[in-house]
């Protein structure tokens, strides 16, 4: 009997030493399990912690006006920046033990897979803050073993890598709360349009609330739900003594008012100037879409939004919304560039159709100015005169005509000066001057403007018969306000990556491709379609209808087609070009043409009020005289009418008007006419372009 219960007294200490080894071998196993899987996860990179943001745009004084995103908003915000009520009701309702654990918390793993298992579902989670990171940067949200297991790999990874400060951060900027905002900020703007670090402490109670289901607890979906998830919160807040009962039933009384945008504050401001913004990153900067869409940057653009809201303000005044006629408008600092303000149609939503960058219409005789300026370097002078009479123009060695005409075929049937000739826009004048300097010189003239588009020689190409670009075409009347500074248009300022480094920062210089002493003498001659003076019974001056708006100096050029419509003007500090017509370009019905001038100087007058008077720079080498506009002769007490106007210095008059009975009779006006056309004639053989001595008959 000893040696029975001997034996089973032996066995029962090798079961136990069995036990108990096996006991140590096994936490050592495990151990040695852990420090490998440990060491295996360490000795891996650091994961990236790199996410999708949204990338912010600015006006000029740093306002926000809008943002690219692909559907996701976010905005990555330091946690130092986030208000302690978010950081406290996130860690109290989703991780108390955040700081006291690696990554996971193997008692609350262990509770949930007991649960589980009980109810025969994968209902309970205990997923740790560190986790749920992982698995908005890496995993997918499928409730499978797998998927456990890799989360807590690449928790445990995150732990190792980073501090506790740098993952809290993270997963408050990429947590999920519902209607595309990803992360505290871009939520805190969505429902309070506050940021982050101005929450109080019931609105973070209620935002700390959504993640666990953003299509149950959004106050927008369900506002009883979300308020009760707020309580819940509070509580967990309460227990984790992060707030005192007091502070709790305080915060649950609070009455909060929601955003009643259920977007995020953004994208309402020049949508058309963000769409021009993202195209020039796209085709000037060489960026990838993905990185505009998500690369978290700051894009400081040259928008006015003051002026902004003028334009748009103006052109939903302007512009009837159930008309079918829709406009153009850029308005730019001539000096700079700098693009203030931009409007590409009279209603984004119905059409982003960009017709500012986009369209390309015939400007008609807003290509005037090219051309005088042209004939301003070959000698001709605002007081050069011509004959403004119907003509039929013979080109191509004979074999072809061109008839112009001037508007309502109405002449002067008498010579005109340069200056009245474009105050008037007389087409018969600057088909003359056209043809007489020849085509290529035009084409030449309007590149050195900063015309891009091809251009034809043509007859029809003085009158505006090619198709140019809004945005185009108004920057090239920069020199003209500038002093001979070709600028390009300028959209962004400055753009910033998520780690502060300048990308691109603006620093073009504008170039001088003409010359100032000309620019000055075409901005003083632009200035008399203001001046309704200058009208007579045949024309009268284009810009009459708007000439009582201004009370400083303004210069510029009307354009008109069939079916277009165009203002281009300036004062030495802002440039507006204006386009009005149809976008099936199908001719103008009555009326229609008198908005885009309408437009352009009620934007002027409003941007320019309280600003300072500029006057338009005039060079050494030019002098102010004062003539008789219609005959280009010195003033004195036979004139019936003087002007001040601009001559490069020597080409001004010499002689004075004269008593109507001592006036210039008709034959002396054609030998001076015929002594120009034979200095032209000339010049033009010289360069065997003999074609030119047959153009037309000047004495006709």
């Amino acid at each position: 009997m000893e040696l029975a219960t001997r034996k089973s007294y032996m066995k029962r200490r090798r079961l136990i030493r069995k036990f108990v080894w096996g006991c140590v071998l096994s936490v050592f196993g495990g151990f040695m399990a852990l420090s490998a899987l440990v060491i295996y996860a360490y000795q891996m990179e650091a994961p990236s912690l790199s996410v999708p943001e949204t990338t912010v745009v600015y006006d000029a004084n740093g306002a926000t006006i809008g943002e690219y995103h692909k559907g996701e908003q976010r905005y990555w915000v330091p946690i130092d920046h986030m208000s302690e009520s978010i950081v406290e009701a996130t860690l109290a309702i989703e991780d108390r033990r955040f700081y006291d654990h690696y990554g996971f918390d193997p008692i609350r793993i262990t509770r949930a897979v007991i649960a589980n298992l009980q109810t025969g579902t994968k209902g309970q989670g205990a997923s740790t803050i560190t986790q749920q990171y992982a698995r908005n940067l890496f995993l997918t949200h499928d409730k499978t073993w797998m998927r456990k297991w890799q989360e807590a790999l690449y928790a445990l990874r995150l732990e190792l890598h980073y501090s506790k400060k740098e993952i809290l951060e993270g997963y408050l900027n990429t947590i999920y709360y519902g209607h595309g905002a990803y992360g505290v900020e871009a939520a805190s703007l969505l429902y309070f349009q506050k940021n982050a670090e101005n929450l109080s402490y019931s609105e973070a109670a209620l935002l700390a609330g959504i993640p666990k289901g953003p299509s149950v607890y959004s106050p927008y979906l369900n506002e009883d739900m979300s308020i009760e998830r707020q309580h819940v919160v509070l509580n967990a807040m309460d227990d984790a003594e992060y707030i005192s009962d007091s502070q709790a039933t305080k915060f649950e009384n609070e009455v909060i008012s929601f955003s009643k945008d259920m977007e995020i504050h953004g994208n309402r401001i020049a949508p058309y100037f963000q769409d021009a913004v993202r195209m020039w990153l796209i085709e000037d900067l060489g960026m990838e879409e993905s990185m505009i869409d998500g690369g978290g940057l700051d894009i400081y653009t040259t928008l006015d939004s003051s002026m902004q809201e003028k334009a748009d303000a103006i052109v939903a005044e302007e512009m009837a919304p159930d008309h079918a006629l829709e406009t153009a408008f850029v308005a730019m600092d001539p000096r700079t560039g700098k693009v203030k303000a931009l409007v590409g149609g009279k209603n984004y939503k119905e059409s982003s159709f960009n017709r500012a960058t986009q369209a390309r219409r015939h400007p008609g005789s807003a290509m005037k100015p090219f051309l005088y300026y042209a004939a301003l370097e070959h000698g001709l002078s605002p007081n050069s005169m011509l004959k403004s009479e119907e003509t039929t123009f013979v080109f191509d060695e004979g074999r072809e005509e061109y008839s112009p005409s001037n508007f309502n075929h109405s002449y002067a049937n008498d010579y005109i000066t340069m200056l009245q000739a474009l105050a008037i826009s007389d087409n018969i004048y600057a088909m003359k001057t056209h043809f007489l300097l020849g085509f290529e010189d035009l084409i030449h003239t309007a590149k050195r403007f900063g015309i891009e588009s091809p251009l034809k020689p043509a007859p029809s190409l003085a009158l505006g018969s090619v198709d140019l670009g809004v945005l185009e075409i108004t920057k090239s009347y920069s020199p003209l306000a500038n002093g001979g500074y070709v600028v390009n248009p300028q959209f962004v300022e400055k753009v910033i990556d998520r780690d502060e480094n300048v990308l691109y920062e603006a620093n073009e210089e504008p170039v001088l491709e003409l010359n100032p002493a000309y620019t000055a003498v075409m901005t003083n001659m632009m200035e008399g379609m203001f001046e309704p003076e200058l009208s007579t019974s045949y024309g009268a001056v284009t810009g009459g209808s708007i000439s009582e708006s201004f009370d400083r100096p303004v210069a510029g050029k009307s354009g008109s087609t069939d079916k277009d419509s165009w203002m281009i003007g300036y004062a030495p500090q802002l440039l507006t070009g204006v386009w009005v017509g149809y976008d099936e370009a199908i001719p103008l019905e009555s009326g229609d043409a008198k908005h885009s001038k309408q437009i352009w100087a009620k934007f002027m007058k409003e941007s320019l009020d309280g600003e300072l008077k500029l006057t338009f720079p005039i060079p050494e080498n030019v002098v102010e005289v004062e003539i008789n506009p219609f005959n280009g002769l010195l003033a004195n007490e036979h004139c019936p009418l003087t002007r001040k106007t601009l001559f490069f210095h020597g080409t001004e008059p010499t002689e004075y008007c004269q008593a109507p009975e001592q006036g210039l009779d008709e034959t002396e006006l054609e030998e001076t006419d015929d002594k120009m056309d034979e200095e032209y004639k000339k010049d033009e053989e010289e360069k065997k372009e003999k074609w030119l001595d047959r153009i037309f008959d000047w004495s006709s």
